[in-house]
């Protein structure tokens, strides 16, 4: 070959050797970029776990005594010549309320016939004092009350005499209970039965006050997720679950609910990757890159 065509052939032997070079440093780089793209929306996910719900049944209604005495004077004609407590006053059985005057003479004392506490007093200084129409004196025997509801036909199969209930009482705040009476029949047109729940406290109540109980009536062991991870429309209520990094939409059946949990009894298996919170946003096969809760929490 002549020095000329030597020449000739430089410039095209460089060419090709640049264009090579590129060729090995980019295809790397673009196999790296490849791999590190993400794959779908990142979404927070979490395992579905078994979790236990307590079986609760409220019962919303009225504080009333459970049992009232009314008490009088046995003969007419009689004037209060003093008083001894007022109403919201405990008394003991056998206690002087107040003092009457005879017409002949003399006086005669009012006895509380039973402990409890009096809800209410028409007796007043001078007042005349009679054994018929209104009692001088009205006592909760005891002090016990009774928290008094409706509760629907379901519910009334569930309740047991004796269960424990905490019943919250507006005025009072959160006391002890326990049913004491369950009706035998329900009404006709709401389908409600009644149930007699008695109150246990040292608390004065106030008569026809609103409570609502809360009676623990067993407990349910089961699958459960977060009320964020269900989705409730047309379709029915679902969960979105990651699986081979795609989003599966679950139809499920809910059971109980405590603590912004749902118990879950069907379509859902201990172990599932859920969606923790569930959208519109994604759809059935949509590709996701799963992050955990705790990973996420970081």
């Amino acid at each position: 070959m002549s020095v000329h065509a030597a020449r000739d052939l430089t410039p095209k032997l460089t060419a090709v050797i640049v264009a090579s070079a590129l060729c090995l440093s980019t295809t790397p780089l673009l196999a790296a970029d490849e791999d590190a793209a993400p794959k779908g929306a990142a979404v927070t996910v979490l395992k579905a776990a078994k979790s236990c719900f307590a079986n609760i049944v409220e019962v919303s209604g009225t504080i009333i005594p459970r049992e009232e005495t009314q008490v009088r004077p046995e003969r007419m004609g009689l004037k209060v010549a003093e008083v001894m407590v007022d109403a919201g006053d405990s008394v003991t059985a056998g206690q002087v309320m107040a003092k009457l005057n005879l017409p002949e003479g003399g006086s005669i004392s009012v006895q509380a016939p039973v402990a409890g506490v009096i809800s209410a007093t028409t007796a007043s200084v001078g007042a005349m004092a009679s054994g018929k129409g209104e009692a001088l004196f009205s006592i909760i025997a005891r002090g016990e009350f009774d928290l008094v509801g409706m509760v629907p036909t379901r519910d009334i199969q569930k309740l047991q005499v004796n269960q424990t209930a905490r019943i919250k009482v507006i005025g009072a705040g959160e006391v002890d209970g326990r049913v004491r009476r369950l009706s035998t029949t329900v009404e006709p047109n709401s389908q409600l039965a009644q149930v007699f729940v008695g109150v246990t406290t040292n608390r004065r109540l106030l008569v026809n006050s609103s409570g609502r109980a809360q009676i623990k009536t067993g407990q349910s062991c089961g699958v459960s997720v977060p009320l964020t991870a269900i989705l409730y429309g047309t379709a029915g209520t679902v969960v979105q679950v990651v699986r081979r990094a795609r989003v599966e939409t679950r139809r499920v059946e809910t059971g109980l609910m405590a603590a912004g949990q749902v118990e879950i009894t069907s379509g859902l298996q201990e172990g599932d990757i859920v969606v923790a919170r569930a959208g519109a946003l994604l759809r059935e096969g949509d590709p996701v890159r799963a992050v955990t809760a705790s990973a996420d929490a970081k």
